[in-house]
């Protein structure tokens, strides 16, 4: 719950400031964070799109409760979701890969829009007029620049989540701890599902 949730929470409320009604778009939406920032969205009344790269993935974020879910291998992905706002754009962008999307996510932005930055493999190149032409804010996420306030805010958020139920932490596979290397390379792979979780055994 910690790492991922709170994540979540941290960039689509904390940073990016999503309110109920806005359309968010999550891309990853069936790794560990996405699922969680597509609970956490949904919970909260906004419209959730999501990405994933597998029928399986697609079918877990929706299960999660996105109302959309694009294929992020698709090579019209963008287009796709820019037709399914009525040519308006998204208001929150939860992005997990900047270095391949960033530079598209500005073109599919409402004005006003904001990008929540949690994760990135590299550079990217991005045109900065796409970014002036809708008063983007691109908010940079990392959990150590977390205040002790915002930290309860968040945890408390969890919590009553977790008591009512429309938070549902997702695993997606277990190892042992001493799979723990195969674990950290099943990180890295692509297609997650879910959390990988390292578990004890007797």
């Amino acid at each position: 719950m910690g790492t991922p949730y709170a994540t979540a929470y941290r960039g689509l409320f904390q940073r990016a400031d999503a309110k109920p009604g806005e359309t968010v778009l999550v891309h990853g939406a069936s790794g560990g964070v996405g699922t969680a920032a597509v609970q956490l969205a949904r919970a909260r009344g906004l419209r959730v799109f999501g990405t994933a790269g597998s029928n399986e993935g697609r079918k877990l974020a929706r299960e999660q409760g996105a109302h959309e879910v694009f294929d992020h291998r698709a090579p019209d992905q963008f287009e796709q979701i820019l037709k399914a706002t009525g040519g308006r754009g998204v208001d929150v962008i939860v992005e997990l890969l900047a270095n391949v999307n960033l530079g598209k996510d500005l073109t599919i932005l409402a004005k006003s829009g904001r990008v929540a930055i949690i994760g990135s493999r590299g550079r990217v190149e991005i045109n900065p007029r796409d970014a002036m032409q809708r008063d983007a804010d691109l908010r940079g996420v990392v959990m150590p620049n977390t205040s002790p306030a915002d930290l309860a805010s968040i945890h408390a958020a969890l919590v009553a989540g977790l008591e009512n139920g429309t938070l549902r932490p997702v695993i997606g596979k277990e190892f042992t701890l001493a799979e723990a290397a195969q674990a950290h390379r099943a990180v890295m792979e692509p297609g997650a599902v879910g959390k990988i979780v390292l578990v004890l055994k007797e």
